[in-house]
């Protein structure tokens, strides 16, 4: 995995038909490409979800082409408030992942929850829009 992934993997309320405040502008900068399918599990955290890897999940998302815009990835950085201005521990942190879509793997950056999950419920489809 060498350089930065050109996709964000959004699972929740940033993908298309999410009710994110800042989904006109993400889908406006970021063409979907397509599903895409993660290993992991979606957990309820409150009217949003939380992504945590796992072997044996799956989790579908949509796959944006972000490009290399890193003035994006700041913006979203900050939307999910894991930036060294909010302060520590985070809730989400932004990390590199395998996805599968359209029939191969890429890597792509996604917001892994960081906190535990124990109290929280799954989302057994690991569909957050279904």
């Amino acid at each position: 995995m060498i350089g930065n992934p050109p996709y964000l993997f959004a699972y929740g309320t940033l993908r298309r038909g999410g009710h994110a405040p800042l989904n006109r502008l993400l889908h406006a900068k970021a063409p979907r490409v397509g599903i895409a399918r993660a290993r992991g599990a979606l957990y309820r955290i409150g009217w949003y979800p939380g992504f945590v890897p796992d072997r044996h999940g799956r989790v579908t998302g949509d796959l944006l082409d972000i490009g290399l815009r890193s003035a994006l990835l700041a913006l979203l950085d900050r939307y999910e408030e894991c930036t060294p201005d909010f302060p520590e521990p985070h809730e989400y942190r932004r990390q590199r992942i395998r996805v599968q879509a359209g029939g191969r793997m890429v890597d792509a950056w996604t917001y892994v929850y960081a906190r535990p999950v124990n109290a929280r419920r799954r989302i057994r489809t690991g569909d957050f829009l279904r």
